[in-house]
């Protein structure tokens, strides 16, 4: 199946990109999502009568990412939790809990920028975090966890 990205998409192309995709990822992710449209002549003759629009969303999109990662600069953001005598945590530290501490502190981050390769956090200590603002903007901050 061939799509027109109409915004960059990781490890797939960049805006305006003809590209071909399995069937399934581009019905069922790409075109409901906004991400791409199907590569037929109106739609392509309708691609080129906004590529400048699309164009604008994107640098936009870029620098209020960039903003952002200027922001959380190297923050250091501290979670208490209950845990037992060892430093093992009842419960865990995730996602949610990571962006809520982030808002907190005063910068707007979406649970699903926040990367955790190795899952959520069950001891306590300090970690490197990893935030996927954009698809072009990536940054590192510091997590603490803490006993109450």
């Amino acid at each position: 199946m061939e799509v027109i990205l109409l915004e960059k998409v990781e490890n797939l192309g960049n805006l305006g990109d003809r590209v071909n995709v399995k069937p399934g990822y581009g019905r069922n992710f790409l075109i409901p999502s906004g991400k791409a449209t199907p590569a037929t002549e109106e739609h392509i003759k309708a691609f080129e009568a906004r590529r400048a629009e699309l164009e604008k969303t994107a640098a936009d999109g870029l620098s209020e990412a960039e903003a952002r990662r200027d922001k959380i600069g190297d923050m250091i953001i501290t979670i208490k939790a209950k845990a037992g005598d060892e430093g093992k945590l009842f419960g865990s530290i995730g996602t949610a809990d990571i962006a809520a501490a982030i808002v907190a502190d005063g910068v707007e981050v979406e649970r699903s920028e926040v990367r955790l390769p190795e899952g959520a956090f069950r001891q306590l200590g300090e970690y490197r975090i990893q935030l996927h603002l954009h698809t072009d903007v990536n940054t590192e901050l510091t997590l603490v966890i803490e006993a109450e």
